[in-house]
């Protein structure tokens, strides 16, 4: 079936003119799977674990403190599918209507999850100023897991739900302060979005000639913008230890709005339990992002997140570099140690002593030797800028120290 989108450079509510955009025949709107988490037990999910987001599932601006009420228990090594919903399009600055302004860009309603209808219609409260804008799927329960243990997340497969996403930039959000550089009125609110002098800017995704999906930006010259996807999600974490509200903004020691592009498919994400049951959840899904973040988003879309969640038990079970007490990935090819802090210049020290301990701990090297490392052979790469605490990650390679498994085998 052909989808007819809208390709725009517009603001909120279509300030500049709409050119009209096929979409490709091939892609086939992910719908929900089922309106209660549950196991599934037939279609090619079988035998996952599956997370709607509904209104009993999702919080909004929100991460699940120890309070939470886990929407589903599962087994440690389940494999578990979540259904989520980006914020981008249903905001009060593009005017919390989700079908009103996806098709204000040419969608048709029918390609509009009834998911983000149901948010944007309901009643659950959200303060634009004051909450983040994360709409969070979650959390579940680990059966066993507590404070002390690790949490092994394997991100198995992330998948748009739609053929399009919103790329956004807010007043006092992105790196330059300059930008947007449309005023702010008096009178912003759902019902007069354009007031908020932001910019939203709708970019639909289609397979080149090679069958690479690609994100597809219109300039006012003519020609489009095209560059490639990595799908990932930008929040995946575990409860913290408090009673208070958490920000969904600012990431933290628990993982959180962590933005780290390289935690795509085939990555694997450490996080150390906070409180019994771990209490698991994600959103903030990106189609793709680049290091930085500046503008305040990435390209960002509502997907389709499957993981492979396996509890380490504290004294019993390998956990790399011995101890975690913040969030640590992998991938086939690189460590990665992150650093988080307000300031960036601490951020990178952060990240810096991260991977030193985990080098000493992990190789049985010494803290000069790793350090020296470091410096020559390590990237440190600017994982966001613009989440309140920004972030730092060290990209250590995997094969450098090919040699510590080969004395191991000995």
């Amino acid at each position: 079936m052909s989808t007819r989108l809208a390709l725009s450079i517009a603001v909120t509510s279509g300030l500049l003119a709409l050119s009209s955009f096929t979409f490709a025949d091939d892609f086939q709107v992910l719908k929900q799977l089922e309106n209660k988490p549950m196991l599934l037990k037939k279609g090619e999910y079988q035998g996952n674990y599956y997370v709607p987001s509904t209104l009993k599932t999702i919080t909004w601006g929100y991460l699940p403190n120890k309070n939470a009420k886990p929407v589903l228990t599962v087994p440690s090594e389940s494999t578990v599918t979540f259904d989520t919903v980006s914020h981008e399009g249903l905001l009060e600055d593009q005017g919390r209507d989700a079908e009103k302004y996806f098709s204000s860009h040419g969608v048709e309603s029918e390609n509009v999850l009834d998911e983000a209808k149901l948010i944007t219609r309901s009643n659950l409260k959200h303060d634009f100023h004051k909450d983040g804008p994360h709409i969070i799927t979650g959390p579940i329960a680990i059966d066993g897991a507590m404070p002390g243990d690790i949490l092994k997340v394997e991100i198995l497969k992330v998948e748009p739900r739609v053929p399009y996403g919103v790329i956004s930039n807010r007043h006092g959000k992105g790196t330059l302060p300059e930008f947007p550089k449309r005023k702010k009125m008096d009178g912003a609110s759902a019902n007069n979005p354009d007031a908020y002098g932001n910019v939203s800017i709708f970019t639909p995704i289609e397979k080149n000639k090679n069958g690479v999906w690609e994100g597809v930006l219109k300039t006012d010259t003519g020609p489009s913008i095209r560059f490639p996807l990595n799908p990932f999600m930008g929040t995946m974490g575990v409860a913290a230890n408090t009673s208070e509200p958490v920000h969904s903004v600012p990431p933290s020691f628990y993982g959180g709005n962590i933005d780290i592009n390289e935690l795509s498919a085939g990555a694997t994400v450490y996080y150390p339990v906070q409180v019994p049951g771990a209490l698991f959840y994600t959103g903030d899904s990106h189609f793709v992002q680049g290091d930085g973040e500046v503008s305040l988003t990435a390209l960002e879309g509502s997907a389709r997140a499957t993981f492979k969640i396996t509890l380490l038990k504290a004294g019993k079970d390998k956990v790399p570099g011995k101890t975690i007490r913040q969030p640590l990935a992998e991938n086939a090819e690189f460590w990665i140690t992150p650093g988080l802090d307000e300031d960036l210049d601490e951020a990178m020290r952060k990240s810096t002593r991260e991977a030193i301990r985990f080098l000493v701990d992990e190789y049985g090297i010494s803290e000069e030797i790793a350090y020296a490392y470091l410096s020559a052979a390590t990237d440190f790469e600017v994982s966001q800028v613009v989440d309140r605490t920004k972030g730092i990650h060290a990209m250590i390679r995997k094969a450098d120290f090919n040699e510590f498994k080969e004395t191991k085998n000995r």
